[in-house]
């Protein structure tokens, strides 16, 4: 299951010249991940403050296709593309209408925040990401 959301890019988002500025977006996609946990039934201020998870990003590749600018609605397609022991890979489209402006690929690790070391993630989180995942073949009706 793809999850998606949409966000506006706004006046602080922007350089002076009104298109946006690349860590702005980096900052949108942490928010967009963090919806993305609360959809699955693991909200952030719980997975953090009571359970003492963190999800760290590990890796994070991102290619920039075309310049947003303010104004611009952005419309975030996030995918699970795998779940490890303490790993999750995401893959997230960045569209303005039907342009595309950046693709990410990204790794989080879910880790213990009393010792800072990766854990196992919880059987419930596990469950919830694994009903997301996605493989190439699944999104591609021709494969």
């Amino acid at each position: 299951m793809t999850f998606r959301t949409t966000r506006p890019l706004r006046f602080g988002d922007c350089d002076p010249s009104g298109i946006a500025y690349f860590p702005a977006y980096f900052d949108l996609l942490v928010g967009v991940v963090e919806e993305f946990f609360a959809s699955l039934g693991a909200a952030w201020p719980t997975l953090i403050g009571e359970r003492r998870i963190g999800t760290p990003t590990a890796k994070l590749e991102v290619g920039f296709v075309a310049p947003g600018f303010h104004g611009d609605r952005l419309d975030f397609t996030l995918r699970v593309t795998s779940v490890g022991r303490s790993s999750l890979d995401l893959a997230t489209e960045v569209k303005a209408g039907e342009r595309l402006l950046w693709q990410a690929r990204q790794v989080l690790v879910a880790t213990s925040l009393d010792t800072h070391r990766s854990r196992a993630w919880p059987d419930d989180i596990r469950a919830a990401l694994t009903q997301h995942l996605e493989t190439e073949n699944a999104r591609d009706p021709a494969a």
